[in-house]
């Protein structure tokens, strides 16, 4: 290790007392790998939604302004009351950023495990990712094909293994087809040509026409607009068609988990052949895994009988409840697939200065659809 730089700069946030967020570059002493670890130079991590809720949290990114720190840029925003009340855990530790992401292992600790892995292009899980180095277990990396892109290595957790996780899910809990919402985000992409190739049907939702024509882009089949005046009548349609009893949530707040609920029960009793007061006997199952609309999960009529369950999907449970062997099966798959199926999309490449300037972060925050940034931290 005595050619690497003393210090690791490393993306940290802060939620202060007196009611602000700080966002800031700091350089750390570089770690020393165990005897089980490796250290990675981080070459490309991906921001994702799930960051972006550690990131700035329950910021007002609308007074986002640039400031500096110990001569590096940052950013201070203030948080409403409400924000605080929901970070109020984290106040005055500093936290590290980024779930995920690819680069070359540089040194290793001295068992035979971390040792092979010198040199290789490894994918990242286990955070602290938007930093210059990461130190990290083996068990934590992933070895990718000689002559990966980082860029294609960035995102192998994360929405690969989320978008197979559903699936899995789908069969451990006997159900047939999925409805899934945010349908043309990149983790949604990657579903639909999963579903394709497995023959799963799928039910997409999505919020635009421009989004309708990105999914037919690339082969799906139920495509169902939320924004369109016959959305319900539409939704109906495909669940009925597919038979889906499976809906997986991305935007968690407002009335779509509800909606989904509501179309799964009305597919449902057109199939009963007599009458019941408390409706159909058919499980519908909707999991919220994201929290792209920050306001209250409602629903509007609870009109889906009283066989049904709305619960919430994190990727890490699931794996350990699925098991070493699943997980192992969906991990070659990804590598399998890095540049097909899984392959992600970015529309925006920054340093981790760059990332710090207060237009580019409210940008990345805006969550947009086919917009992606990717951090790669050496320039």
């Amino acid at each position: 290790m005595t050619d690497l730089p003393e210090t690791n700069l490393t993306m940290l946030t802060l939620v202060k007392p007196e009611g602000q967020l700080e966002v800031s570059l700091e350089r750390r002493p570089m770690p020393t790998p165990k005897p089980h670890e490796v250290l990675v130079k981080v070459l490309a991590a991906p921001i994702n939604p799930s960051d972006l809720g550690l990131l700035f949290g329950g910021a007002d990114m609308s007074t986002a302004r640039a400031s500096t720190k110990d001569g590096q840029p940052s950013i201070t925003a203030d948080v409403p009351p409400a924000g605080m009340r929901a970070m109020g855990g984290r106040i005055g530790d500093a936290l590290a950023i980024g779930n995920e992401g690819c680069g070359t292992v540089v040194a290793a600790g001295d068992t035979p495990e971390a040792q092979a892995l010198i040199g290789k292009t490894v994918a990242l899980l286990g955070g602290e990712m938007y930093a210059e180095y990461r130190c990290l277990p083996v068990q934590m990396v992933m070895p990718l094909p000689d002559g990966t892109d980082p860029a294609d290595g960035a995102s192998c957790f994360v929405n690969p293994l989320t978008s197979l996780a559903f699936t899995e899910t789908m069969r451990m809990e006997n159900h047939s087809a999925i409805v899934h919402t945010a349908a043309a985000s990149n983790l949604g992409q990657m579903l639909v040509k999963i579903c394709a190739k497995d023959g799963i049907p799928l039910v997409n939702i999505v919020r635009s026409d421009a989004q309708v024509e990105i999914l037919k882009g690339i082969g799906a089949k139920y495509i169902v607009n939320s924004s369109a005046d016959d959305f319900m009548e539409r939704l109906v349609e495909a669940i009925v068609e597919t038979g889906a009893t499976l809906g997986f949530d991305a935007t968690g707040g407002g009335k779509l988990a509800g909606q989904v609920l509501t179309a799964m029960e009305a597919a449902a009793v057109k199939r009963m052949t007599t009458y019941s007061r408390y409706g159909s006997d058919t499980f519908k199952q909707v999991y919220i895994y994201g929290a792209l609309d920050l306001s209250p999960t409602t629903f509007s009529a609870r009109s889906f009988g009283l066989t049904w369950s709305l619960s919430g999907f994190l990727l890490t449970p699931f794996m350990a409840k699925a098991g070493m062997e699943t997980v192992g099966r969906m991990r070659k798959r990804v590598v399998d697939e890095l540049t097909t199926t899984f392959k992600s999309h970015y529309s925006h490449e920054v340093s981790l200065t760059e990332a710090m300037n207060v237009d580019t972060a409210q940008a990345y925050n805006a969550k947009r659809t086919g917009e992606k940034y990717l951090i790669k931290p050496h320039g």
